[in-house]
C-alpha cells in the first residue's frame, strides 16, 4: 500500500530511550542505529575506526560435518540479491559454528528470515509470514526445544523495538552488520530470553568470511563488493539500515571468485548498493590516488572521495580469473561514469564482461531527480545513454522507476513515459513510491499523490515499458545467442531456460546438441553449459529459439 509505515497500536515509538536501549553497556546512541563507546573511550574508538582496516583474506576451515542432534536452521530470503549474499553469509557463520540445515520447516530448531525493508509491501510480507510462524510455534510439540524465530537484515535494523515488542514472537533481530553475533544471540534466545544487535559498522565488510552458496544448480553466484551507500537519495532507506558506504579488500573478492571457479559456476555477479563508487583503501600505497572526476551534469551530495583502488581495477582483475565465466555487476549509479570510460571500455574489450549495464534512471522527469536527490537532470542521463550505447554495440539496458514520488505532477510523469520510450530497455523495475521513515523524504517532502494516482501511473508506466521492451527485444529475432543454460524451463519439462549476454531469459528445446568443439559426444545441455541458439520469437520478458549447438565462451567470442 502506499503512503506513510503507519506505527501498529501499542508498537514502541523511535524516541530517544528506544535509541538507548539499542545501546550496549557504556554505549551512547549517535542514530542511524549506530551505539559508540559513551564517555573518554569515544576518541579511542574513533580513531581506531578511522585507523582498521580489514585484514587479509583468510581460508575457512573446512566444512563441518552435522553432529546428530545438532540444531538445524531453515533461512528464508527476501528482497534484493544482497540479501541472498547476506544469507550465504549468515549460513557460513552459523555452519562454522556447529548448525545444520534443513529445507524442512518443520524440522528446524530455528527460523531466520533475511528481510528487505525499501519498500512497506515488503516489510508487511515479513509481518504476513510473522503470523505463519507464530501457529508453527504454537503447535510445537513440548518435547522438542521451543522454536527460535529470527529476523535477520533490513528490517531488523530499521524496526528492532516494534519487532520485538509485537506479540513477543520474535527470539532474535540483528542488522546487516551483525550476523557474527548469530551464534552468541541464539544461545541467549536458547535460555529463554529475546536477544538483538542492530549496531552498524564502519568497517564490516565480511571479507574474510566465504559466504556458502545457496543457489540451485551452482551455475550462478553472487559476490558482495561492498555495503552501504553514501548517496542518500531522499527517498532511500538503504543508508539507514545498511550503514555508510565501504568495499572489500580486492584480494578477498578474488579469492573468493577463484573459489566459484574451482567449483564450477559459471556466472558471477558483483554486487553492491554502488558498484562503481566502489574504492579498496586496503593497501597503503594506493591511499592517495586521485578521486576521478564526474562527467559534465551530474553532482554528489558528498566531497570526492580520494584514495583506494577503482572499480575498474576491480573488474579488470576479476574478469582476468576465468576465461569461461560470465562477469555481471549491479547496481552501479549513474553519476559514477567518468568521462575516461575505462569501465564501458573494459565491457567493449572483455568477451567474459557481458554487455549489459543496469542504469537506475528513477524519473524522466528533471524536476523530480532533484527532489529525488539523484544528481543528475534528465538531459545528462540520455547523453550517459548515449555515450553507453557508442562504446558498447548492442548493450542491452535495464532500469529503475519510481512513480508517484513527492510532488510528482501529471507532466513529471509523462516525462517518464517519454523517458522509457526514448531509451527502450531491455529490462526494467518499476514500483510505485512508498515513503519511508528516516528517509530525507520522510521529514522534509508529502507524500501527496493519492494511492489511486500511483496505481494508475505505475500501471501505464509498465505497459509502455513492455510495449518497447519487446520493440527491443524483436530486433534479435533471427539472431543467434549465446546462453548459458540454468535448467529447465518452470513451464514445460521438455525445456530448458538460460539467459544470453543481455540477461535476458531465453527458453528453447531440450534436445540432444552436437560439441562445436568436438570435444565431447553428443548429448543433451545441462546446466552450465553454453548453447548457441537462434532466436525465432521475442515478447518483453522472454526470447524463443532453437538450439544450433553446446560450445564454450571463448570460442563463441572468437567466432563473432
Amino acid at each position: 500500500a502506499a503512503g506513510p509505515l503507519l506505527r501498529p497500536p501499542g508498537a514502541a515509538s523511535r524516541t530517544g530511550a528506544a535509541r538507548r536501549a539499542r545501546c550496549g553497556p557504556g554505549q551512547r546512541p549517535l542514530g542511524r542505529g549506530v551505539a559508540l563507546p559513551a564517555g573518554p573511550d569515544l576518541r579511542h574508538f574513533l580513531r581506531a575506526a578511522a585507523a582498521r582496516q580489514p585484514g587479509p583474506p583468510q581460508e575457512l576451515p573446512p566444512e563441518p560435518r552435522s553432529t546428530p542432534g545438532a540444531p538445524k536452521v531453515y533461512l528464508e530470503t527476501y528482497g534484493c540479491q544482497m540479501n541472498v549474499n547476506d544469507t550465504e553469509i549468515a549460513w557460513a557463520i552459523l555452519q562454522k559454528n556447529g548448525y545444520a540445515r534443513t529445507k524442512e520447516l518443520d524440522e528446524a530448531d530455528v527460523v531466520l528470515l533475511v528481510t528487505c525493508s525499501v519498500r512497506e509491501k515488503a516489510e508487511q510480507a515479513i509481518w504476513n509470514r510473522l503470523q505463519h510462524l507464530k501457529a508453527l510455534k504454537a503447535r510445537r510439540p513440548q518435547a522438542r526445544a521451543p522454536l527460535r524465530i529470527g529476523i535477520l537484515g533490513c528490517m531488523a535494523e530499521r524496526l528492532k523495538e516494534e519487532i520485538l515488542h509485537r506479540e513477543k514472537l520474535v527470539d532474535v533481530v540483528a542488522g546487516p552488520d551483525a550476523y557474527r553475533d548469530l551464534p552468541r544471540l541464539l544461545a541467549v534466545a536458547e535460555s529463554g530470553q529475546q536477544a538483538a544487535n542492530v549496531l552498524l559498522s564502519l568497517d564490516e565488510t565480511y571479507a574474510d568470511i566465504l559466504p556458502v552458496q545457496t543457489s540451485a544448480g551452482g551455475t550462478t553466484a553472487f559476490v558482495s563488493i561492498m555495503r552501504g551507500c553514501d548517496n542518500m537519495c531522499s527517498y532511500c532507506i538503504v543508508p539507514f539500515t545498511r550503514g555508510r558506504e565501504r568495499s572489500r579488500p580486492i584480494a578477498s573478492i578474488l579469492q573468493e571468485v577463484r573459489m566459484l571457479s574451482d567449483q564450477g559456476v559459471k556466472e558471477v555477479t558483483l554486487l553492491g548498493q554502488n558498484v562503481n563508487s566502489f574504492r579498496d583503501l586496503s593497501e597503503v600505497q594506493f591511499q592517495s590516488v586521485a578521486a576521478p572526476g564526474l562527467s559534465r551534469g551530474f553532482s554528489t551530495v558528498y566531497k570526492a572521495k580520494q584514495g583506494g583502488l577503482r572499480f575498474s581495477h576491480l573488474l579488470d582483475q576479476v574478469s582476468r580469473i576465468d576465461p569461461e565465466m560470465r562477469i555481471r555487476f549491479t547496481s552501479p549509479h549513474p553519476k559514477d561514469f567518468p568521462d575516461e570510460a575505462s569501465v564501458l571500455q573494459l565491457i567493449q574489450e572483455r568477451h567474459n564482461i557481458c554487455k549489459q549495464l543496469h542504469l537506475p534512471a528513477q524519473s524522466g522527469s528533471t524536476r523530480v531527480l532533484e527532489a529525488m536527490r539523484r544528481g543528475y537532470t534528465r538531459e545528462a542521463y540520455l547523453e550517459l545513454i548515449h555515450h553507453v550505447r557508442d562504446s558498447i554495440p548492442g548493450v542491452s539496458l535495464s532500469s529503475d522507476f519510481i512513480t508517484g514520488f513527492c510532488g510528482e505532477t501529471e507532466e513529471d510523469h509523462q516525462q517518464t513515459v517519454s523517458l522509457l520510450r526514448e531509451v527502450r530497455y531491455n529490462v526494467g523495475f518499476l514500483f510505485a513510491y512508498s515513503m519511508r521513515q528516516k528517509t530525507r523524504a520522510h521529514h522534509r517532502l508529502q507524500d501527496d499523490v493519492p494511492a489511486e494516482v500511483k496505481k494508475r501511473r505505475l500501471e501505464e508506466l509498465i505497459a509502455t515499458f513492455r510495449e518497447e521492451a519487446a520493440r527491443a527485444n524483436a530486433v534479435l529475432v533471427g539472431q543467434t545467442q549465446l546462453v548459458l543454460v540454468e535448467g529447465p524451463s518452470k513451464r514445460s519439462a521438455s525445456e530448458l531456460c538460460g539467459r544470453n549476454d543481455g540477461n535476458i531469459k531465453v527458453i528453447f528445446p531440450d534436445a540432444e546438441l552436437e560439441d562445436a568443439a568436438e570435444c565431447r559426444a553428443p548429448g543433451r545441455a545441462q546446466p552450465g553449459d553454453y548453447v548457441m541458439v537462434k532466436v525465432t520469437s521475442a515478447s518483453s520478458q522472454t526470447l524463443r529459439g532453437v538450439p544450433l549447438c553446446r560450445t564454450t565462451l571463448s570460442r563463441a567470442a572468437a567466432s563473432h
